[in-house]
């Protein structure tokens, strides 16, 4: 497969389960009703953050795709996340399990980190590409915890 299918194929998936999921869970959103913590963005940002967050993702599993240097290691640790990740939208906004949420984006977290560590050690632009993920994962953690906390 040449190096420009493997990088759409590489950034469809994530996008596609991310897209699948935001269907999903779209009639169960209650973020605007939700008492929020310092610093919640508007609604309006995750969509556009997830689309960005997703391209990286697919871009970074691109670059070792294209070069050869996926193996078993990676491929389990990058569908793991990505399954992890969409579940965790199905738990917090269908479920409305907040604690459990939080718990599974800990989980998520561990994981991208992870991630991170293995991708970085086969290419150091795949590992890092995947930095602003992990970085928004945490800032997700807070805003989970926080309407935990404030929606008891």
């Amino acid at each position: 497969m040449n190096k420009v299918k493997v990088y759409i194929k590489s950034i469809l998936v994530p996008v596609i389960v991310g897209g699948l999921v935001g269907f999903i869970i779209s009639k169960f959103i209650d973020y605007d009703n939700l008492q929020k913590p310092i610093f919640s963005p508007p609604s309006i940002v995750f969509p556009i953050v997830w689309t960005i967050l997703y391209i990286l993702m697919g871009v970074s599993y691109g670059i070792l795709k294209s070069k050869g240097l996926t193996d078993s290691k990676i491929n389990s640790i990058y569908y793991l996340q990505l399954a992890v990740n969409a579940l965790w939208s199905i738990f917090f906004f269908v479920f409305k399990w907040r604690l459990f949420s939080f718990l599974w984006i800990v989980l998520l977290a561990i994981l991208v980190a992870k991630m991170i560590e293995i991708f970085y050690n086969k290419n150091k632009l795949a590992g890092l590409l995947q930095i602003p993920y992990l970085i928004w994962i945490l800032f997700a953690s807070y805003l989970n915890l926080g309407v935990y906390l404030l929606n008891g």
